[in-house]
């Protein structure tokens, strides 16, 4: 039996280390919380950081594996990539999958090819960012974030000099490696453009894009609260960005491999690659992909990551309307119940809420603070684009008094 080593085993990665063995996969986990619930659907689990690439790369020795795979997880996607090529296992370049996955270093990279991105700069010390800021050597509003971070954790805009302190320690304790980024504030045309797709020997061969939705009440207004599919622009500007996205994949050299995007469109319909993250997205976004489409991205990353065929013979566009949703507060506190409307609960397909009544939660500041997500169907794209703007007025976080 084959041996796939899979990087990372909370509630949100269960469905790969599941498909993985209905696939006739042998599963190996590693993961450094010793409560995480991967550790019960692998046939074998290691308490081993996905961040520590020697001491995976051991496992992947010691277990003689022939694929690994870092399941929606941007800080253990270099990992994996590391050791696949150590190992000579399927993947694609490391040093393509680290530019990728290192926000400063992807602009740098985007900078030198051509493509439209945002002034940026990083940085290890916070005074020379804030002395940047000050004398204008950007033009605010401006973005920061960690460098290595996920799930839009330390995410901040600064738009006057008074704010930029605050903002840019925020964002370096967010960071492994102490290091953020600053960069310049694109303006967008519509929604912000999220969803996944998929490269076969580095042509990317399915897509499918989604509007990102936010709610300006979270204490950390840069957190997407749902993805929408199908994405509101039409097929041509669709086209264009697929074709950037191509050409940047060519440009790394990237193989056969998951994404997940973060794409914006300006007002003269350039495209700006903000992420084009080398694994599948969070939030269930495969399973809304899946219900849209009938592919199965998680299917494909685990195929991609040992080598196997991908049938891409039955690829569609989306046919209907669906999303995903983070139910989220916008105050800490003690989960007394969270409620939906009778309108809200018909649209429900799927409910993953993993914080239940008496659970201790906090204010909505990154994808590790959601009270977890739902997957919903609606009738019409008004409606499923009204009600993710407007989801106050159908799902309610109660908290104890």
């Amino acid at each position: 039996m084959k041996k796939l080593l899979l990087l990372g085993g909370s509630a949100q990665q269960v469905v790969a280390i599941k498909t993985a063995r209905r696939l006739g996969y042998f599963t190996v986990l590693c993961d450094f919380l010793p409560d995480n619930p991967g550790q019960y659907e692998a046939d074998k689990f290691y308490l081993v950081s996905t961040t520590d690439k020697e001491a995976v790369l051991k496992v992947a020795k010691d277990e003689k594996v022939d694929g690994v795979l870092a399941y929606a997880s941007d800080p253990a996607a270099p990992i994996a990539a590391y050791v696949a090529e150590k190992l000579g296992l399927p993947g694609s370049p490391y040093e393509s999958v680290e530019i990728l996955c290192n926000k400063d270093k992807f602009r740098s990279f985007l900078s030198e090819n051509g493509f439209c991105t945002p002034k940026a700069k990083g940085y290890t010390n916070i005074a020379e960012a804030l002395d940047d800021i000050r004398s204008g050597f950007f033009k605010t509003p401006v973005i920061v974030k960690p460098v290595d971070s996920s799930g839009s954790k330390g995410v901040g805009r600064i738009d006057f000099v008074n704010e930029a302190d605050e903002k840019l320690n925020y964002a370096m304790s967010f960071s492994r490696g102490h290091r953020i980024i600053v960069e310049e504030y694109v303006e967008k045309l519509g929604y912000q453009i999220a969803g996944d797709g998929l490269s076969i020997a580095g042509k990317l061969v399915f897509r499918c894009f989604a509007n990102d939705h936010f709610n300006p009440k979270c204490v950390n207004p840069f957190v997407p609260i749902s993805a929408s599919f199908p994405y509101e622009q039409p097929k041509d500007v669709q086209d264009k960005i697929h074709n950037e996205i191509q050409r940047l994949l060519t440009a790394l050299n990237m193989k056969t491999s998951t994404y997940n995007f973060d794409m914006r469109i300006d007002m003269d319909y350039n495209v700006y690659l903000m992420e084009v993250a080398p694994r599948d997205g969070g939030n269930y976004i495969p399973d809304v992909i899946k219900y849209a489409t009938g592919v199965d991205l998680v299917e494909c990353s685990v195929k991609a990551a040992m080598g196997e065929r991908i049938d891409t013979s039955f690829f569609s566009e989306p046919v209907g309307y669906y999303s995903y949703f983070a139910v989220h507060s916008l105050k800490d506190g003690i989960l007394d119940k969270v409620e939906f409307t009778e309108e809200g609960q018909k649209h429900i397909l799927e409910d993953h809420l993993v914080k239940h009544h008496g659970d201790e939660i906090k204010a909505f500041t990154g994808a590790n603070t959601t009270l977890g997500c739902l997957i919903m169907k609606f009738d019409s794209f008004e409606q499923m684009i009204y009600m993710m703007d407007n989801s106050e007025e159908w799902c309610k976080v109660v908290l104890k008094n």
